[in-house]
């Protein structure tokens, strides 16, 4: 039976990096049927919409999902297509393995770890206050009577909120992982030692959900510090939640250990519904050029097969994409010793590679 999942192409240089990955995921033998969708800047220009219903109902039909690249149209009104995904869909949880694979140039070859950000709290609520807006100056007196401080009259204020149950959830999905993908240990980043009743909450649930699972080992790391050891010492590590905006940025930290975004997957889980997507952008300036490199989507489609147990699949799949890359001769002009060099391959080759990989596996 085919596994009904939505495939949203993206714009700028989505189209290609999905029919490439597209290729790759049906050569592992696993059965997919695709309901292509469009989304992004182009679809805004033809529909007045960059995430239009009929998107959202389609994953929520499947309640699974692949999406290129895509751009959110500028000036449009619309925040983000990836937070309105997250928001309409409940994605609370957003994975991003940051895993080095010998081949790509980086300092860290060690590290192999999780990032599980929390995507719906935190400063990234937006729940925000205006300078000069008089909603503003009633909660800065507000705060005056009730705290006895006096905060100047020119500032903005965006509200910082953590709860109990959003917390509770995404550490259990941290965990969840570990347990799920044979990963032993979890960290909680927070700075609770300094804003106690907002991170204090997140670290206090955090080692409440601990408890539940004594086959993992717990720790909590202040999130200055975390960020000073996972760039001295990033194999300590292994699976790591935090809440929303420490999230993003250790995000961004952990690609940067690996080699950048290019080989950055990542996937927006929740209980219904998960989007695997890459976390680059479309780069539509290499629109139709046939160059970018389809790593980042392709791994992330390696996350999708594991998140449909298809586990064996999911392996060869991801060994053939080390194999590609250790060997380094059909791999995008990124991914080479000089991004001018005349071996560098295209997008749809670097799918092709991976394919012949997987039948040398089978064949093997």
């Amino acid at each position: 039976m085919a596994y009904q999942v939505t495939f949203i192409s993206g714009d700028g240089t989505g189209p290609e990096i999905s029919e490439a990955v597209s290729r790759v995921l049906e050569a592992t033998g696993v059965g997919f049927e695709w309901d292509w969708q469009s989304a992004g800047a182009d679809v805004y220009e033809e529909e007045g919409n960059p995430l239009p219903e009929r998107v959202i109902d389609s994953i929520k039909d499947r309640g699974l999902a692949v999406k290129g690249p895509i751009t959110t149209p500028v000036g449009s009104g619309f925040r983000s297509i990836n937070v309105a995904l997250r928001k309409t869909l409940d994605l609370y949880a957003c994975l991003r393995p940051c895993k080095a694979y010998e081949g790509v140039r980086t300092r860290f070859p060690e590290t192999d770890i999780v990032i599980v950000r929390e995507n719906h709290e935190d400063l990234y609520a937006g729940v925000e206050y205006e300078r000069g807006d008089g909603r503003t100056e009633k909660l800065r007196q507000f705060i005056k009577e009730t705290e006895g401080t006096e905060l100047r009259e020119d500032i903005g204020v965006t509200i910082k909120a953590i709860s109990e149950y959003g917390t509770r959830r995404i550490v259990k999905a941290a965990f969840e992982y570990a347990r799920a993908h044979g990963r032993s240990k979890v960290t909680a980043a927070h700075k609770a030692n300094i804003m106690k009743y907002s991170d204090g909450l997140f670290l206090e649930v955090a080692r409440q959900v601990a408890e539940e699972y004594a086959d993992i080992e717990f720790e909590d790391r202040i999130i200055d510090n975390l960020c000073n050891q996972l760039v001295s010492r990033p194999e300590e590590y292994d699976v790591i939640v935090l809440p929303n905006l420490y999230g993003d940025i250790v995000s961004d930290l952990g690609a940067g250990l690996i080699g950048g975004l290019g080989m950055a997957p990542g996937a927006n889980v929740g209980d219904d519904c998960a989007v695997f997507e890459a976390v680059h952008g479309s780069a539509p300036k290499y629109k139709g050029q046939n160059k970018v490199n389809p790593m980042a989507l392709m791994l992330s489609g390696v996350m999708l097969l594991h998140h449909i147990e298809e586990t064996e699949a999911a392996e060869r799949m991801e060994g053939a994409i080390a194999e590609v890359i250790k060997e380094g001769d059909r791999v995008t002009y990124d991914m080479k010793p000089s991004r001018d060099d005349p071996s560098a391959v295209g997008t749809s080759d670097v799918a092709d590679a991976v394919i012949a990989k997987m039948e040398e596996r089978v064949a093997a």
